[in-house]
Parts: structure tokens; C-alpha cells; sequence
């Protein structure tokens, strides 16, 4: 029963305080037996995934709504429903736990209600499910604003989009291949039992046919390979660092890319690596740790480097913007309840902010790209597009066929070919004549 109490207690400080779940989640974790600790993961996780739908079949079973001190036995409610409708915890198990632990959470005189809610629930399922079907925001589970972005965003099929941010995100190895080839490494999870398929046009990349601890891939603590989606991993591909360059990587924690920049190519003149979080930015500093990399930190506002860097201009720039993290709505599914519609137009003018300022910072015939984690064309395709009509020395580079002026940048959507959603921009300083 605590598993559930606590589970509660997540999703009332994510939902109601405005906590991330990367946030609560660990902290919860440490009140509980390990042996449960990832149940109590896929419970936050799944609750959150599917939070607009658990939120409507409870308003149709419920008469009023739990409200003030009683709160955070609403969340108790919806992780029962979460149980019972999309885990393989057996039923009667699923209702027992959760009834009790109305007792841990002061809220006994609410048993009976609960007991009764949840079996409600458990013999009017597919009549429930039905009726949440008839409208979007409670079939996908999403806030009715970013339905409507996505659907104004996404060209190529919506639909597809909001189904792939509702999936358990697969597991993408990045192969260090300053120390062997991809090929290599994959013979050796292979030996292990590890199965995997590798990426058709990212080299780095190994698809794990299932998710697995870190301590058991051959060699990641000595930094063999890291955990890092192939959408992200195309970053220091793209990119495409020269030996004897100097390189910017400007908002850069955790620090994923710096290191696959620096796994690309050994021979840069030097790396600096930005970010405003000094927290995240000790990240930074542990992953290049591990891997046995080297690179110059700087906690410092990528809006302001002259606050931070009076050296010479970079030759290249990865610009990893701070976004919406849209793209990544799977592996994060509080985004969902934790943005606002608001953020949009704020993050889009630090985006612009940002990208004026780092390009000041590359000198002429160098190289910048966009990245972001977005899936929204104000934060991607709009943001490049605005920034190539008031920067006259700018050059747009094409990734693809539809990387065009009218439209500019490749964005990679969640769920194809199993990445992340992801955009990318390239673009490059033009010589004075």
C-alpha cells in the first residue's frame, strides 16, 4: 500500500506544486524498498501518461470533486484507475492496495468511496474508455492548448505524433567509436545476450531490442558507450568538427553531445561548453568524467557571452536551445501538465535572444546549428526562418529535400524510425568579400 501512497504524493506534487517528475520521483524513491521502486516508476510514469483520461472516467464515476487537505487522495483515485485500465497488476490486488492505503494518508472515512469509485470503474470499463474516446484532449491524454500546437505544428500526420508521445521510449546506445567500432561493440552485447539493431544513417547508434541497466553493458563505466537517443546523437554528425577548431557547444547539459562532439573528433583546438545551470552543468562535468574527455566548462547565459568569453571567435557552434522538450513527451510525460501555454512565445524569444547572440560569437565562413528537443515550428522552422530574414550574412544549409527556405530545417518527429522528436538547423557565416 505504500507503493500507492506514494505514488499520490508524486503526482500531487507534480501536478499540483509543479514539481518535475525527475524532481519528486527519486526523492519518493528513497522512501520505499528497493524491490518496489520501479513499480512505483512505471505507476508515476503511467499515471501522468494518461492523466487527462483518468482525470475524465473519474469525473464520470465520482459526485464531487476531492478538494483542498483531501487533495491528494484524487491522486490516489487516479492511481488506482491507472492500475486497473493499463498495468498487468492483477485486479483484486490493484483495489486492495489502493484502498488501503487510504489509511497511511489520513484518509479512511474516504475507503469506502474509493473501493467503490474503482470498482465502478472495473465493471463499466469499455463503456469509460468509449466515451473518453469521442473527444482528442481525452483519447491522447493531452492538454487541450498543446493538442491544438501539435496539430498546427505537425504536417505529416498528428495523430502519429500524439500516439508516439503516449509510448515507453526505447533504449539508444551512442558507441564511443574512438575506441572501437560500432560493429565491435555489438558483438559484444551480443555475447551477452543483449540484442540490438543499429541505426540506418547515424553511425554512432545501437537500438536495444530491450531496456537494460547500465552495469551490465561491456565497458560504460569506462566509457565505452553512453545512453543517448540517435535524434540527439546526429547533433556532432551534423555538426562535423575539424581537427584544430575551436569549438562552442552553448547550453550544454547535460553534456551528451559535448561528449560526442569530442568522441568525433579528439583533434579540436578546444571545446567550450556553456550552460546557465550550474547544478546540471556538474553533469557536464561527470559524463566527460567517465568517458576520460576534456573540455573547458563555463556556467554563463548563452543570451550574454560577453559576460563570460572574451576570446576569439568559434569556428563552429552547437546551439542546443531551451525549448519545450515537445520532442521528448515520452520519456518526460509530466511536460505535458508542467508547460503552459504561455512558454511557447516566452521560449521562442529567448531562442531569438540566444541565436543573436551566438552568432556574434562565429567568425565568418564558421558554422552554427540549431537544435532543439521541439517538435513546435515556433521554436523550430518559424524561429530559423525569422532569424535568416533579419541576418543578412546567414546561410542557410539544407539537411534534406525538406530542409527548404520556405520551410527551413529538418524536424524528425517522435517515433520515427524509433527516435525522439527532434529539429535541426545549419547554418553558416558568410565571408566578407
Amino acid at each position: 500500500m505504500k507503493v500507492r501512497a506514494t505514488a499520490a504524493k508524486v503526482m500531487f506534487q507534480v501536478v499540483e506544486q509543479g514539481y518535475s517528475l525527475s524532481a519528486a520521483l527519486p526523492a519518493a524513491q528513497q522512501l520505499i524498498p528497493a524491490k518496489d521502486r520501479a513499480l512505483l516508476q512505471e505507476i508515476c510514469y503511467g499515471t501522468l501518461r494518461w492523466l487527462n483520461r483518468l482525470e475524465f472516467i473519474a469525473e464520470q464515476l465520482i459526485e464531487r470533486p476531492l478538494k483542498g487537505k483531501h487533495r491528494s487522495l484524487h491522486y490516489l483515485l487516479l492511481v488506482g484507475l491507472y492500475q486497473l485500465f493499463y498495468t498487468r497488476v492483477p485486479p483484486h490486488a490493484a483495489l486492495a492496495e489502493t484502498v488501503n492505503a487510504t489509511k497511511i494518508m489520513n484518509g479512511d472515512s474516504f475507503r469506502g468511496m474509493i473501493n467503490g469509485v474503482l470498482r465502478n470503474a472495473q465493471r463499466q470499463q469499455e463503456e469509460l474508455l468509449q466515451a473518453a474516446d469521442k473527444n482528442e484532449a481525452t483519447r491522447f491524454s493531452y492538454p487541450r492548448w498543446l493538442l491544438k500546437k501539435i496539430k498546427q505544428s505537425c504536417q505529416y500526420g498528428y495523430v502519429s505524433v500524439l500516439q508516439a508521445g503516449n509510448e515507453y521510449p526505447p533504449m539508444w546506445l551512442r558507441v564511443n567509436l574512438s575506441r572501437q567500432s560500432r560493429e565491435e561493440y555489438q558483438q559484444q552485447l551480443t555475447a551477452l545476450g543483449i540484442n540490438s539493431t543499429p541505426h540506418a544513417s547515424c553511425a554512432s547508434a545501437l537500438l536495444l531490442e530491450k531496456a537494460c541497466d547500465v552495469n551490465e553493458l561491456p565497458g560504460f563505466a569506462e566509457g565505452a558507450c553512453s545512453v543517448q537517443d540517435a535524434a540527439a546523437q546526429h547533433a556532432a554528425w551534423l555538426l562535423d568538427p575539424q581537427a584544430d577548431e575551436l569549438i562552442l557547444d552553448a547550453c550544454a547539459a547535460p553534456g551528451g553531445k559535448t561528449a560526442h562532439i569530442l568522441e568525433h573528433q579528439s583533434a579540436v583546438k578546444q571545446l567550450i561548453a556553456v550552460d546557465f545551470d550550474e547544478t546540471r552543468l556538474l553533469r557536464v562535468a561527470e559524463n566527460l568524467q567517465r568517458i576520460k574527455l576534456d573540455a573547458t566548462l563555463i556556467h554563463g547565459d548563452a543570451s550574454q557571452p560577453e559576460q563570460w568569453w572574451q576570446g576569439p571567435q568559434f569556428d563552429r557552434i552547437l546551439l542546443d536551445a531551451p525549448c519545450s522538450a515537445t520532442g521528448v513527451i515520452r520519456r518526460h510525460p509530466d511536460i505535458k501538465w508542467l508547460r503552459r501555454a504561455e512558454d511557447i512565445a516566452e521560449l521562442a524569444r529567448l531562442q531569438s535572444s540566444i541565436l543573436d547572440a551566438m552568432w556574434l560569437q562565429l567568425k565568418p565562413g564558421g558554422t552554427l546549428l540549431y537544435a532543439t528537443c521541439s517538435i513546435l515550428s515556433d521554436e523550430n522552422s518559424a524561429q530559423i526562418k525569422a532569424f535568416l530574414e533579419r541576418t543578412t550574412d546567414a546561410i542557410h544549409v539544407p539537411l534534406n529535400e525538406q530542409d527548404t527556405a520556405q520551410q527551413p530545417g529538418w524536424q524528425i518527429y517522435p517515433g520515427e524510425q524509433h527516435m525522439d522528436g527532434f529539429f535541426y538547423a545549419k547554418l553558416t557565416k558568410q565571408v566578407a568579400a
